[in-house]
């Protein structure tokens, strides 16, 4: 059997997560498809919770992470903003940071499991 370890980040603003895992995710997909709908199925969500993430997103941060185009005949749209591409760019950044440093210790955490 294989192990992992993960790391979790959260980032609260008063009871709210502003910044964690399943909203870094989100906002990848949506850099990836272009589409919050399409970022939604890609995740396995309903675009009503994309939705809502995104909403919360953009309203705890300082300028929103995420910005959109109304659908019509040149169609619609969704992007990162310079912020949102800043704010997984740093996210990431951290859990590297995190696995880097810890990477001795979760070799010894992880020698302790049964095999």
């Amino acid at each position: 059997m294989a192990s992992k370890a993960q790391f979790r980040l959260r980032i609260y603003r008063d009871d709210s997560i502003a910044i964690g895992p399943g909203k870094v995710a989100l906002l990848e997909a949506i850099a990836d498809t272009g589409s919050i709908s399409a970022a939604a199925r890609q995740l396995g969500m309903s675009y009503r919770r994309a939705w809502v993430l995104v909403d919360e997103m953009n309203r705890a941060l300082a300028s929103p992470a995420v910005s959109t185009a109304a659908g019509g005949v040149q169609g619609g749209g969704t992007a990162l903003s310079p912020l949102g591409e800043k704010l997984v760019r740093h996210y990431r950044a951290v859990e590297q940071a995190a696995r880097t440093a810890a990477a001795a210790d979760i070799a010894a955490l992880q020698e302790l499991l049964a095999l």
